[in-house]
């Protein structure tokens, strides 16, 4: 059974900076893509960043390009979300996401098959 953690969420102001990490474990992911989506508060949860795992290759959404930046450690089976120069409307809870059906990266939550719990992000104005 595949486990994902994350964690480096919390309270920043405005023009600052956050990591998070997640953790994978129990599975092999060497084929696989695992992405990072957001979901703030009455709103449908969204897709920020993904990777494929073997290739390193990404995609992100219009909204993060030039300010967040994901990739991975194979070693450690850990994904990153670098985070610069936050905004307020980046405020939300942040989950990583694994799919294990293919290397293409979806941007539909429905792609994925295994989430972590999530990690809050504040951005004060």
């Amino acid at each position: 059974q595949v486990q994902l953690v994350e964690s480096g969420g919390g309270l920043v102001q405005a023009g600052g900076s956050l990591r998070l990490s997640c953790a994978a474990s129990g599975g092999t992911f060497s084929r696989y893509t695992m992405a990072w989506f957001r979901q703030a508060p009455g709103k449908e949860r969204e897709f920020v960043a993904g990777i494929q795992w073997s290739s390193g290759a990404t995609r992100s959404a219009d909204s993060v390009k030039g300010r967040f930046t994901i990739s991975r450690e194979n070693a450690k089976n850990t994904m990153y979300l670098q985070m610069n120069s936050l905004k307020p409307e980046d405020t939300a809870v942040y989950y990583c996401a694994l799919d294990q059906t293919t290397i293409r990266i979806g941007t539909l939550r429905s792609n994925y098959g295994s989430w972590g719990q999530g990690t809050q992000v504040t951005v004060s104005s």
